[in-house]
């Protein structure tokens, strides 16, 4: 009882201070939109505000920070929808480019709103309106306001894919802070961690043990969707028909200066060569493509729909929303954000999902049990290197020998379908006993 009330007290004291900071986050908002990082007709949803009709019925609100656990949560959405067509789906995000992505991958009738941010009021308003049954949180969502109003309203809580870096477990382990952190998880009814580890770490923070349960990593079911959008990918197949080509895909600041010396150096040995570099923000693509330029380079930026021609060293990828599908025809995958350290990786299982090889360098994060599993299964399926001199040497090796390439290629694709076969089933048995079962038993 005594952490319970010491946890109440932190929460007041967190929820005086969101309330007090309340016109500014406002503010900060208006400002946001003014830049063009919140969407210009619907940011006041961030507030709160719906934008769209509440249909009756019951409701679940599915909830994920960004574009990747957004991506990993829609095979759910559509079993969820699929199995129980009578309870309302509602998605939530808080960035705009997961939204221009997302919005065209959500079945019809699902409900796509911005999330509210975290003070009294949005949290309150949104609450009120759309009167969730239950909130799907994806990851590591912890707010406060969110999580403890919620409860408080008799939303049931799921936490999917619940994982949290050394860096947050450590801030949530601070003594005063601890304390709010433990009375969050107590209001929690399911808790499905990523992996062991993040089982453990979420019971440290006194996550209760019985409502742990597990369903594989929600990424390895992520679904492989060809865009309709994506312009000229019939020119672009045939235009690198005859070249040797790989990809460092979702590259950092810092992590291009690696990629470039290494195709540079592979350019001596294959003259045919062609690196497709899609940086994790557009803005970091033109600034490649400019440093490029000025050494010589032959570059092509996809936003200003450059043609690639046979003197194109470099395809610069500066757009959002289409790296799976240049995953589609490029034998090899560099994976980035694991290049240099504080990185902590990215999801591999597109990549392996599509038959690439598949290379990342050490820093992986929270993604290296995803790869411990699939080198369990096949050391081929994944390549780790230790830099840019290892990372030279083996796309060399991969790049001229086409048989060595298919090895790792099928090795790849193989052991995804392995691993992944089960995952959303999982996940929806997990909803279905803990959720939906209850909304069908209980009613709206």
């Amino acid at each position: 009882m005594g952490a319970i009330k010491g946890g109440e007290m932190v929460y007041m004291i967190y929820r005086a201070i969101t309330y007090g900071l309340s016109p500014l986050i406002n503010l900060h908002l208006r400002w946001r939109k003014f830049r063009g990082l919140e969407h210009p007709l619907r940011w006041p949803e961030r507030l709160g505000r719906p934008s769209l009709p509440r249909p009756p019925g019951s409701l679940i609100w599915f909830h994920a920070v960004s574009l990747g656990e957004g991506m990993s949560v829609v095979p759910v959405i559509k079993r969820c929808v699929e199995r129980r067509p009578d309870v309302t789906v509602l998605m939530t995000t808080t960035t705009a480019s997961a939204f221009e992505v997302l919005k065209t991958l959500l079945p019809c009738d699902v409900i796509y709103q911005f999330a509210p941010v975290d003070t009294p009021a949005a949290v309150n308003a949104f609450l009120e309106y759309w009167k969730p049954y239950a909130l799907v949180l994806v990851e590591s969502e912890l707010w406060p306001n969110l999580v403890l109003t919620a409860s408080a309203n008799g939303v049931m809580l799921t936490l999917l894919n619940a994982r949290m870096s050394t860096k947050s477990f450590n801030n949530w382990s601070t003594p005063v802070i601890r304390l709010l952190t433990s009375l969050m998880l107590s209001k929690f009814s399911l808790i499905v961690p990523l992996s062991n580890i993040q089982a453990i770490s979420f019971q440290l923070l006194q996550a209760p043990p019985s409502i742990i349960n597990f369903s594989g990593d929600l990424k390895l079911g992520t679904e492989v969707n060809v865009s309709q959008n994506m312009r000229n990918i019939e020119d672009l197949q045939e235009d690198i028909t005859d070249r040797c080509v790989w990809m460092a895909s979702s590259i950092h600041k810092g992590e291009e200066e690696v990629m470039v010396s290494v195709h540079r150096a592979l350019m001596q040995k294959h003259i045919n060569i062609l690196a497709i570099i899609v940086p994790r923000h557009p803005d970091l693509g033109q600034e490649i493509a400019l440093d490029l330029q000025k050494k010589g380079v032959h570059v092509a930026l996809r936003s200003r729909g450059d043609s690639l021609t046979s003197e194109t060293s470099v395809y610069v990828v500066d757009t959002l929303g289409e790296l799976r599908e240049f995953y589609r025809f490029t034998p090899i995958a560099v994976i980035g954000g694991s290049f240099l350290p504080g990185l902590t990786g990215h999801n591999i299982s597109e990549a392996a999902a599509v038959g690439c090889a598949v290379l990342t360098g050490q820093h992986v994060g929270h993604f290296s049990h995803m790869i411990m599993a699939m080198k369990r299964l096949n050391p081929l399926s994944v390549i780790q290197v230790g830099g840019g001199m290892e990372l030279e040497e083996i796309l060399d090796k991969l790049l001229s020998d086409p048989e060595l390439l298919e090895a790792h290629r099928m090795a790849a694709k193989q052991t995804f379908r392995a691993l992944s076969s089960g995952v959303i089933e999982n996940v929806w048995n997990l909803l279905e006993l803990h959720i939906y079962r209850k909304i069908h038993t209980q009613g709206s």
